[in-house]
């Protein structure tokens, strides 16, 4: 079987199946399970396959025929140019949550460039926000909580991966719970959180994708969708420094909200940052 009909009868199956980008996909398994860049399936569709690797092809592909994420099936998603390691049981990150890394690093380059600082990421997940700081700012210390075991271990093994272990202090429990006894109080230049926000009776609409296979755990916000931001605006400043900033992921129409709430508590130098699609995606605010 060469490589060009096998995926040609993949795509096949996947288009029946109403799976929404059907040549990527295949091509996305076969090239990881070859080893090889995508581009070689292309340049090469003579390429002899070997029965074993047509197994591990097919079974795969039933994954993705129930919809599971091709994220999971491969065990990788790239995050801020890093590849991660992702698994059921947590969330895959996305791209737009690159754009409340991109947004620390600014700030860092500009209020502290080149001093140490400490930062917590609350809702560790696979580790995107904690890795990516931990290995672009090289003088951070990044403190990573989690409620979820399984997060925390995924999260581990991005950290040896990118060599920033020594960085990163993992801690499980819920939002500020861990620090207790950590004389962290006023401790922080930066909270940053990609919350679960999505209210809880919508999760059901979402794609087949997210709602069988993404952690609830890290989807599901509440009523309303601000459960998290609100207990952790309520005790942000308690552990920041003066100057520090809390920095947020939002839902697309939750900057109004977030932004109310934060002035309530204080925070002032307030900002909402839209995503490449135009819609409110980060919301950042300083204690002074």
């Amino acid at each position: 079987m060469t490589a060009g009909k096998i995926l040609r009868e993949a795509v096949e199956k996947l288009k029946t199946a109403d799976i929404g980008t059907p040549q990527l996909d295949a091509e996305v398994i076969l090239s990881d399970l070859l080893q090889v860049e995508r581009i070689k399936l292309h340049i090469y569709p003579d390429m002899e396959i070997s029965r074993e690797i047509c197994q591990k092809f097919w079974c795969a592909v039933e994954k993705r025929l129930k919809n599971m994420p091709v994220q999971y099936i491969v065990n990788r998603q790239e995050f801020m140019g890093l590849e991660l390691w992702v698994e059921e049981g947590v969330l895959i990150p996305r791209g737009d949550t690159e754009i409340l890394v991109e947004k620390v690093l600014e700030i860092y380059r500009q209020y502290y460039s080149s001093k140490s600082i400490n930062v917590l990421d609350i809702g560790v997940g696979s580790g995107a926000i904690t890795v990516s700081i931990a290995k672009y700012i090289d003088k951070s210390h990044v403190y990573g909580i989690d409620v979820s075991q399984k997060a925390l271990e995924v999260a581990g093994k991005n950290t040896i991966k990118h060599h920033v272990e020594n960085q990163i202090t993992f801690l499980q429990g819920s939002l500020f719970e861990p620090l207790e006894g950590k004389k962290l109080e006023n401790g922080l230049e930066f909270i940053l959180s990609n919350p679960p926000y999505i209210p809880g009776k919508t999760i059901e609409t979402l794609s087949k994708e997210v709602k069988d296979y993404e952690p609830s755990l890290a989807l599901d916000g509440g009523e309303d969708g601000l459960y998290f931001y609100r207990e952790i605006v309520k005790r942000a400043s308690v552990f920041l420094k003066k100057g520090g900033w809390l920095v947020f992921e939002i839902g697309y129409d939750q900057g109004e909200a977030l932004q109310e709430m934060m002035r309530k508590e204080g925070f002032t130098h307030i900002e909402v940052t839209k995503d490449l699609a135009g819609l409110d995606r980060v919301v950042l605010g300083r204690i002074i």
